[in-house]
């Protein structure tokens, strides 16, 4: 589903579950640590997508660690991004000379929690979702908008090596196209916007950026 997201240049693995017993790829070990057995899992088959996303793209495997921001640490020359939800793994990479900066993300089709949506919205947002509402009821579009703000997170960061709150952007969906378009609030920003690409299918929302 998300290479329909995606343009050509960018290579997708995904997974559906995990090995329980899949050993922790070797120089990954600090990822997980501390970390409880499921999330383990969940780590450990997104890392491997992310190593098979690679393969595609001509690249020997390789540990994929951690930067400051725990944003994905790819290979020189690499652009990509790494999304685990429930019954979903992910990861997408393209070369930075085809494709700049990737973000993805996957989160289940389910409404945000009441206390959640005021803090990752903006007042521009919430009349668009309460509009989104009517016209499409059938769509969790708070859940939607969530996930295209933390596509366009993965792929500023990369661009820029700045935080983006969920505060500093403010979205438009298209329903009609499967669109949106991100327009970044901060008074000194580098980039305008950052626009994307949605789906939803088998209970997922799946979110895409390129640029």
């Amino acid at each position: 589903m998300l290479d329909q997201l995606l343009p050509h240049p960018v290579r997708v693995a995904v997974a559906y579950s995990d090995d329980p017993d899949e050993a922790c790829y070797p120089g990954e070990e600090a990822l997980v640590a501390s970390t409880a057995p499921g999330r383990r899992r969940e780590i450990l088959t997104a890392r491997r997508c992310a190593r098979e996303a690679l393969l595609a793209l001509g690249h020997a495997p390789t540990p994929i660690l951690r930067g400051p921001r725990r944003e994905p640490i790819w290979p020189s020359g690499v652009a990509g991004s790494i999304t685990h939800c429930a019954g979903f793994r992910a990861a997408a990479v393209s070369h930075i000379s085809e494709v700049a900066s990737v973000g993805i993300d996957a989160e289940p089709h389910a409404p945000l929690p009441p206390r959640v949506l005021g803090a990752v919205t903006t007042p521009d947002d919430r009349d668009l979702l309460a509009r989104l509402a009517v016209s499409h009821p059938e769509t969790c579009w708070d859940r939607l908008l969530f996930s295209a703000k933390e596509s366009i997170y993965k792929a500023w960061y990369p661009l820029t090596g700045r935080w983006l709150g969920f505060e500093d952007a403010s979205l438009d969906i298209d329903p009609a196209t499967g669109t949106f378009v991100g327009r970044i609030l901060l008074p000194d920003t580098p980039i305008p916007h950052l626009s994307g690409r949605f789906l939803v299918e088998r209970d997922l929302i799946l979110t895409a950026v390129c640029r």
